[in-house]
């Protein structure tokens, strides 16, 4: 089985931003189409486990990513289909199996495809307006080209890519107000 690997970048925005992104991409991408998603994030140290309900799409899946966000740019991904009617099961059971960091996040999106990045164009109550980038690889030399790629489109959108340590930062501190926000 070959690897999927997500070579993934972000931008943090403000309405303004994301409404002239929205009416460029409508207009120059091809629409890959609705996309919005109830998820669940199981959170461990040095990986991310998903339950996501894609409610626009009437699927859902597990994801585990086997790194976090604001360690570099790529992710090897693990994806296993579920039928939705499983979906609070598959929820219960990871609880039940003991993380104690979860955070669970309704994102709107719409998902594009433009000069060979997939972008999601997205906005949740943890992150805010905000634009994800990303190239599937299955062979890590592919990595560098890839990243090439999504920060030469990024330029062309005027947008900046968060780094590394502003995403660490970022998601600390959400994971924080998360907590703080939805005590038993």
């Amino acid at each position: 089985m070959s690897k999927q690997i997500e070579i993934e970048f972000r931008s943090r925005f403000d309405k303004k931003k994301y409404d002239a992104l929205a009416k460029f991409l409508k207009a120059k991408a091809k629409d890959l189409g609705q996309d919005d998603k109830d998820v669940y994030f199981f959170i461990f140290p040095g990986k991310l486990l998903k339950v996501v309900n894609n409610v626009s799409q009437k699927t859902a899946k597990l994801v585990m990513k086997l790194n976090k966000i604001g360690r570099g740019s790529s992710f090897e991904e693990i994806e296993m289909p579920i039928e939705p009617k499983n979906f609070n099961r598959a929820v219960k059971i990871f609880t039940l199996w003991g993380c104690q960091n979860i955070m669970r996040s309704f994102q709107k999106r719409h998902n594009y495809l433009y000069k060979g990045v997939e972008l999601a164009l997205k906005y949740s109550k943890h992150w805010g307006y905000h634009l994800e980038l990303e190239i599937m690889i299955n062979n890590p030399k592919q990595k560098q080209k890839a990243e090439k790629q999504i920060k030469k489109i990024a330029a062309e959108l005027k947008i900046s890519l968060m780094t590394d340590a502003e995403l660490k930062k970022f998601t600390k501190q959400a994971e924080r107000d998360y907590k703080k926000n939805n005590k038993k």
